[in-house]
């Protein structure tokens, strides 16, 4: 009976083998199905596989649980691993190696199917710094509302598309970005005229219609969420768009006024923005400023983290008026924003 303990032992090593020859891999944080699999060069079509290779190892709707490891859907013959040269004939020249397949490191639904997926840069400067970004007015709130070119607009709409390029460039820099105003349904738009809605949320609870409970929601949010944040270094960034009537604004910060480092931060964007108008505008002034709250911003007296709110115009200004419609230039708000984020979080790390 020797013979069937031998070929019992056999078995067992091929299954084995088998299952030790499985490509495994651990999601990261945000990311969805259709990233991971694209990460692990493998296809979006190849889900299904990944859901039979995995029972009981996904969350609620099939959701990736970021604790576990799953095994991979095997490679098809066009699924070659990277580098891997398939049947190379003897004593010819090496095939090139492929090029890889785009790093995809999350996924972030809310600024919509086209912009989704991003990829942290490799030479990211915000690792290990935390944002907490919120947009001005929604829900019902849709702030000031003006008219160009018959299009009746809201101002909330500007403050949220400025604020998601604004979260999209930080998450790229490798930052901890918490989008504390969310609408599912907008995403980045790359309109002149962006339609109003009203389905903003917080933190995808409704927002209050009183003033004075729906800037404590928000305060609150960012509160409950800094507490929970493992960065030491966090800031908070409000984006508002002035509504003060028929006066030029360039773009202005408003500082909390008992926190250094919401004074370095406002300070870092003014001059970042001062720097850049007289790259691109050299005979043109540049006349924002930093403000210290005077108890007038409640966001400000009850945000925990150094926070800065940040008036990017105003709405019934012409001139101003193109800073916010042209996708371009919300584009260019966010990016120099950005630059002086990186700023601010290489200074502080310097003390």
């Amino acid at each position: 009976m020797k013979w069937i303990f031998y070929v019992y032992v056999f078995v067992c090593a091929m299954i084995s083998f088998s299952i030790s020859a499985q490509d495994t891999a651990q999601p990261k944080k945000g990311e969805g199905i259709d990233a991971f699999l694209i990460r692990n060069n493998r296809k979006k079509e190849d889900a299904q596989k990944l859901f039979d290779l995995n029972p009981g190892k996904f969350a609620k709707n099939n959701q990736l649980k970021f604790d576990q490891v799953y095994v991979l859907p095997p490679l098809s013959q066009t699924q070659e691993k990277p580098n891997q040269v398939t049947n190379p004939a003897i004593n010819s020249t090496p095939a090139p190696n492929p090029a890889p397949a785009p790093r995809i490191e999350g996924i972030e639904p809310l600024f919509g199917p086209k912009r989704e997926n991003y990829t942290v840069k490799e030479n990211a400067q915000l690792k290990g710094a935390c944002y907490f970004l919120v947009s001005g007015h929604g829900g019902r709130d849709s702030g000031v509302t003006f008219t160009i070119d018959g299009q009746q607009l809201a101002e909330d709409e500007y403050n949220y598309d400025i604020m998601l390029r604004l979260a999209l460039n930080l998450l790229e820099e490798g930052a901890d970005v918490q989008i504390i105003i969310q609408d599912p349904k907008d995403g980045i738009r790359d309109d002149k005229f962006l339609t109003s809605s009203t389905t903003e949320t917080c933190l995808g609870s409704p927002i209050p219609n009183d003033q004075t409970q729906k800037l404590k929601q928000r305060s609150d949010a960012v509160n409950r969420l800094s507490a929970k944040a493992k960065e030491k270094y966090q800031r908070a960034l409000f984006i508002h768009i002035d509504s003060q009537e028929d006066r030029q604004v360039d773009l202005y910060s408003i500082c909390q006024e008992k926190s250094m480092g919401s004074m370095q931060l406002a300070k870092n964007i003014q001059e970042t923005f001062r720097s850049k108008y007289k790259e691109h505008q050299p005979d043109r002034l540049f006349n924002g400023a930093v403000i210290a709250n005077n108890n007038h911003y409640y966001v400000l007296n009850h945000t925990d983290p150094p926070s800065v709110l940040i008036e990017c115009g105003n709405v019934h200004h012409e001139r101003d008026q193109k800073r916010f419609l042209d996708p371009s230039n919300r584009q260019a708000v966010a990016n120099w924003l950005t630059i002086a984020c990186i700023k601010d979080y290489k200074n502080a790390k310097k003390k």
